[in-house]
């Protein structure tokens, strides 16, 4: 019982503290992209906000991984010029906020760590006693092959309306691959979540210096719909999607209420497919100067859904469902609500449900339309016979062209 009890009280310590790190983001230093998927050499950013704001020590730490995110087995020295491990020197706290934090940076590669193969990396922040605090994957690449992506509306009949097609190829005019089936592995990836993949594939064709993967169905995902977005760059005045604002202990901005139709038809508008970017018109330094606002959401729905939980989604937090993103109904005002700290910025975000088979489903609430924009991104694995990691030798990518 007393064992029971010190996980229970570990569980709930690492969920606070998880809910005092914020507005975590790894990409490339240079573009204004939002993808940890880029070229070997490249530099990468990872930055954060610790809303405890006393300055602790943190440090990061490197892993490769294999395609399937297992630790590799190659040796540090293998894939690092340098440390695995290091504290991250550039800290700054927030200046003229009312919620105070410690903001955190750290460029990689950088002096002490320059990552030498291409693969799958675990990055890691770790605290004083070496305890993980969060990870973030990235991908780092090789240019030995190209890859043609082709996004379609499905041909399946049932599905053709709600679901979409990935094709692709592996053009590999300099690189010698022996035996396709045993050195090639492939990831397709939905809007770089990697909730929401598909794996397991071998080519349907063989052609010199080629490999395609012309699936009908296999390579199927559902469309999903665009997601919602609002814009908080300013914290006193409304903006796109702000309905209220209140200022209390800090500011609180109500967004307008969301309806549940579940006969909802396809609408265009754009999104940046669920991500998020740091923006504030009211200070300088929106790293250490854009504030932090309590965000409210709410979906309006006839009655509860049964047997399903429902989280708001997207890549504030990494996809990842937790108490915090949870949302609650009200059963007076049959409304699912939610609210959480979210720094100033554009944010895309959905709504979720999770059953009892544990699994993510945007349809129940925001439909699934062959239309949708989203962005499908094709991994190549390459390990020939007596290598002892997989290298990534080629990345494409791919959106729905609904002219075809």
């Amino acid at each position: 019982m007393k064992l029971k009890l010190s996980y229970f009280f570990l569980f709930i310590a690492t969920s606070l503290h998880a809910q005092q790190i914020k507005s975590i983001q790894l990409r490339p230093l240079q573009e204004k992209v939002f993808t940890s998927i880029v070229p070997l050499g490249t530099v990468l950013e990872l930055s954060f906000d610790d809303l405890d704001a006393d300055s602790k020590s943190y440090q990061y730490k490197i892993e490769h991984m294999t395609s399937d995110w297992k630790k590799s087995r190659m040796l540090t020295s293998q894939y690092i010029d340098g440390f695995d491990q290091n504290t991250i020197l550039e800290v700054t706290n927030s200046f003229n906020t009312l919620q105070s934090y410690t903001h955190y940076r750290v460029q990689i590669p950088n002096t002490n760590s320059i990552i030498t193969k291409s693969g799958n990396y675990l990055l890691s922040v770790l605290n004083d006693y070496d305890e993980l605090v969060f990870s973030r994957r990235f991908v780092l690449y090789e240019r030995r092959a190209i890859i043609g992506v082709s996004v379609e509306r499905s041909r399946n009949t049932k599905t053709s309306n709600s679901q979409q097609t990935i094709q692709f190829s592996i053009n590999h005019p300099t690189l010698q691959i022996n035996n396709p089936r045993q050195e090639i592995k492939v990831v397709v990836l939905k809007n770089e979540n990697w909730n929401e993949k598909i794996t397991n594939l071998q080519p349907t064709f063989f052609k010199v210096n080629q490999l395609l993967y012309t699936y009908t169905n296999k390579t199927n995902f559902w469309g999903d719909n665009e997601y919602y977005n609002f814009d908080t760059k300013f914290l006193r005045n409304r903006s796109l999607g702000i309905q209220q604002i209140e200022k209390k202990e800090v500011y609180h901005h109500y967004l307008y209420p969301e309806n549940y139709n579940k006969y909802k038809k396809y609408t265009y508008f754009p999104d940046i497919n669920g991500q998020f970017v740091i923006r504030t018109l009211e200070a300088n330094d929106a790293e250490i100067e854009a504030d932090y606002a309590m965000m409210h959401f709410s979906l309006n729905t006839y009655q509860p859904f049964s047997d399903k939980e429902v989280y708001v989604y997207g890549a504030f937090n990494n996809f990842e469902l937790t108490p915090e993103n949870k949302m609650s109904f009200d059963s007076e005002n049959n409304t699912y609500r939610a609210s959480f700290l979210l720094k100033q910025g554009f944010y895309n975000y959905s709504f979720a449900t999770v059953g009892e088979d544990k699994k993510v489903n945007l349809r129940t609430i925001n439909g699934s339309f062959y239309e949708t924009e989203n962005q499908y991104t094709v991994l190549v694995y390459y390990k020939s016979f007596g290598d002892v990691y997989e290298r990534v030798i080629g990345v494409g990518t791919g959106f729905l062209d609904q002219n075809r």
